[in-house]
């Protein structure tokens, strides 16, 4: 299980969400590079939760589903007098947690473990910190992942739950090239996609997604939700523009036969390098998306 912060291959969900057969290294660069647009709002929610939490208390730290390890970093120098600990059960994904902890200064701090959740739990050992960024949604049964999570929080300890928020937009409705729309009919084949991926997890039950009832259900006192916004105008840079790139590339491959030709020959052109009405030259791409936190207390 890996979660992927979100929203930045261009779907509804998350990059691991576009096909159940996961190449993660071959998605590495682009969840590196996802996670590193989206750095100052995870720092921003990273801060908010050390007003929640005072960094004297927290020692030890699980970061659910790390990826490669971007947000572990970010939770260890929010809190630096916690172990932090980078689970995933991607071993490429937690050599990328590794190597970025050493150039940040802070290997000796951040720890990896590869673990498959839900059965993995158990062994993760007590925290006063666990954030779960979504990964909750990659697992059957999320009320018993959740009420896992809770038995390892130490008393006085905080789970931050990251699920919901806006999928993100990065072209106006109509871009003068198909039918105007196209992200919102990407986001329509994402969801039905979802809904059959959540459908064939290993002891899947379905969920009504109040996350706050969820948190209480498993004994947790539900504190505060809040959500963040990464916005990143029109024009963009270089960088951003690989990233687009990058995503749109990830929602071809993975929703190929859910899309009608029409929309699949402009997601063609939106990805030629040569194409002046494609991704690598419009001046009119952007990034904006939102993430909320739901944050609950062990008594």
């Amino acid at each position: 299980m890996s979660h992927h912060h979100h929203h930045g291959a261009g779907d509804s969900h998350d990059p691991a969400h576009a096909t159940t057969d996961v190449d993660w290294d071959e998605l590495a660069p682009l969840l590196e590079r996802q996670a590193a647009l989206q750095g100052p709002m995870y720092a921003q929610a990273a801060a908010w939760i050390g007003e929640q939490l005072p960094a004297a208390a927290v020692r030890r730290v699980l970061d659910i589903g790390s990826g490669p390890g971007v947000i572990s970093c970010l939770l260890a120098e929010a809190f630096p007098y916690a172990e932090v600990i980078a689970v995933d059960g991607t071993p490429a994904l937690l050599d990328q947690a590794r190597a970025r902890a050493e150039r940040t200064g802070l290997g000796d701090r951040v720890r990896t473990h590869d673990a498959e959740l839900p059965d993995g739990i158990e062994d993760l050992g007590e925290a006063d910190l666990i954030w779960a960024g979504n990964s909750l949604h990659h697992l059957g049964d999320q009320r018993a992942a959740l009420a896992g999570f809770a038995r390892l929080l130490r008393p006085g300890g905080l789970l931050a739950l990251v699920e919901g928020g806006l999928p993100p937009r990065h072209l106006p409705r109509d871009i003068g090239i198909g039918r105007p729309g196209l992200e919102g009919r990407l986001e329509a084949a994402n969801t039905a996609w979802f809904e059959e991926m959540r459908a064939a997890l290993p002891g899947a039950r379905t969920e009504i997604e109040d996350w706050r009832a969820l948190l209480s259900a498993v004994g947790l006192t539900p504190t505060v939700t809040r959500s963040f916004l990464l916005d990143v105008p029109a024009p963009v840079t270089a960088p951003v523009r690989e990233h687009l790139v990058s995503a749109f590339s990830w929602q071809r491959k993975a929703l190929g036969d859910r899309l009608d030709a029409d929309d699949a020959a402009v997601l063609e052109r939106l990805l030629d390098p040569d194409d002046k009405d494609g991704l690598m030259h419009r001046p009119d791409c952007f990034l904006l998306a939102a993430r909320t936190v739901h944050t609950a207390r062990r008594g």
